[in-house]
């Protein structure tokens, strides 16, 4: 324990711009242990669960699956394979709302569980990593389909391999947890933070970093004693840092948590690799661990479900494709009729249209509130330029200017303030004093410029495929006129040497013909 003090007595720590106070109410579901759920009848797995291209099915309909087979292959590097969560029959490939803002549909396998939970042969465990190579623990990590368990869903096993140009030299782990409400991240580290490590030591294996840095709020006391005590254990304590931030909302984004715990920016659409930093979520280490360990896939995860519409609750541990419904009455069901469901915090998180919508490897919270915690924010007003929102904003941005180019749908001029770098996290709608959903405003003119430019991209392959349809047709007129140029020259060829004989003979003809008739008088 005294290693463990000594680490972080003399750190110092930075501030970001903005950033709101806000109650946390963690208290609701953080007092009770990690439960499991009973094995649903019916589990809606959605075949992209990940930033990049989806999976592509490769069982057919019809066939029995087992525990931990995958059912879906990456298409490309930036994919992540789908396992089935339970043991059951694949019964449909079809659409079926997923946890997404807009409520959209999405591919799904539908498997009907058998009760069994049978698991499919795993691959043996990595117990020998170090002597390994590193990318045959990438290729594990991937074939796992482990992903950035903290929201953006980022296959981790692209965010391990930042390449050979970028000098990686600090490895951060979030434990920040800053969203009211969620604490599954809170009890995994309470109750499962020998593992955490583990996976911490592979990810600091792989990127070969000088440091790590474990931040976590200092609102979760219990947490951060667990984690102290488990890396006293072991011998990472010359490296490993666990970092307590002050707790506010947002540090836990990922460049705000970069520069709480070195003071380093992370420039305008970069990445943290760009200042040598690789930054993941604690439950992501544990999915590593799993992973490599033992050879199992992410297909499970902890949820909190919470909220005082929600009459006990608690965190839980859920398969994939699990539906909502389901965890909602595992927790003994509505104390009273919510006036919201959410999926994820009161803050980022976004509202489900259906009770039915599965859980995903992104989804940490199912969020039920009664009209007391999400009053109706009444009609928005007009903007009275106040400033609140700018004061506010963690990115440093200038929301007001955002907000007067989205609606006014002027996406050159809303980009030209950095859109993308807005994390969503809901500060400035939160200070609006004139109710201004801004945040919607942001995530409309960030999905009509993805819309955009894939548009662009379309009718550029369109316009490359024609360019190149008409250069083949002219290449084949012009083999075809070739090849009839050649024909006519060899038929020119044959009637010219079918014709000298005849000549020859005309002309031998026409020359003894004067003899003969000299002869014959």
């Amino acid at each position: 324990m005294a290693v463990a003090h000594s680490l972080i007595a003399n750190r110092r720590l930075w501030t970001f711009h903005g950033g709101i106070h806000i109650p946390d109410e963690k208290s609701l579901s953080n007092g009770a242990p990690i439960a499991p759920i009973a094995l649903p009848s019916r589990l809606v797995v959605p075949l992209q669960q990940h930033i990049g291209a989806p999976a592509r099915v490769i069982v057919a309909v019809g066939e029995r699956v087992l525990k931990g087979q995958m059912i879906a292959e990456p298409t490309g590097l930036v994919s992540a394979p789908v396992h089935a969560p339970s043991s059951g029959t694949l019964v449909a490939i079809e659409s079926h709302p997923i946890p997404h803002p807009s409520g959209l549909m999405a591919p799904c396998a539908i498997i009907e569980t058998d009760g069994e939970d049978a698991w499919a042969e795993l691959p043996p465990p990595m117990t020998d990593y170090p002597q390994l190579d590193p990318e045959l623990i990438r290729e594990r990590i991937r074939w796992a389909g482990v992903v950035g368990m903290g929201g953006a869903s980022f296959p981790t096993s692209v965010k391990l391999s930042p390449g050979t140009d970028r000098h990686i030299h600090t490895l951060i782990i979030n434990g920040a947890e800053c969203e009211p409400y969620i604490s599954c991240d809170d009890r995994l580290m309470r109750e499962r933070s020998g593992h955490i490590f583990e996976g911490v030591r592979i990810m600091h294996h792989l990127l070969g970093v000088k440091q790590v840095l474990i931040g976590i709020e200092d609102n979760k006391p219990e947490a951060i004693e667990e984690m102290r005590l488990a890396l006293a254990e072991t011998d990472m304590h010359t490296y490993t840092e666990i970092v307590p931030i002050p707790t506010l909302y947002p540090s836990g984004g990922e460049k705000q948590l970069i520069r709480i715990l070195t003071g380093k920016e992370v420039p305008t659409k970069g990445i943290p690799a760009q200042v040598g930093i690789v930054c993941q979520n604690v439950g992501t280490a544990a999915a590593v661990a799993d992973a490599v360990l033992e050879g199992r896939p992410l297909v499970s995860r902890v949820v909190t479900v919470t909220g005082r519409a929600i009459a006990n609750p608690r965190n839980l541990e859920v398969p994939i494709g699990t539906p909502a419904s389901d965890l909602i009455a595992h927790c003994g069901g509505y104390r009273e009729t919510p006036r919201k469901l959410v999926c994820g915090g009161p803050m980022m998180g976004f509202a489900l249209r259906d009770a039915d919508t599965p859980i995903t490897k992104a989804t940490n919270c199912v969020l039920a509130l009664t009209p007391e915690e999400s009053p109706a924010p009444g009609p928005a007003l007009a903007c009275i330029r106040c400033g609140r929102c700018a004061q506010a904003c963690p990115a440093n941005l200038l929301p007001q200017q955002m907000y007067w180019h989205a609606r006014a749908k002027d996406l050159d001029r809303v980009q030209d303030y950095n859109l993308f770098d807005c994390i969503e996290c809901g500060c400035c709608a939160q200070v609006c004093p004139s109710h201004i959903p801004l945040v919607q405003y942001y995530r409309y003119a960030k999905t009509e410029i993805w819309s955009r430019e894939q548009e662009k991209r379309k009718s550029e392959q369109a316009r490359a495929r024609h360019a190149a349809k008409q250069a083949r047709l002219e290449r084949q007129e012009q083999e075809r006129q070739a090849k009839l140029r050649k024909q006519k020259e060899a038929l020119a060829a044959k009637a010219k040497a079918q014709a000298k004989p005849e000549t020859a003979a005309k002309q031998q003809a026409s020359a003894a013909s004067p003899t003969e008739t000299a002869n014959d008088s």
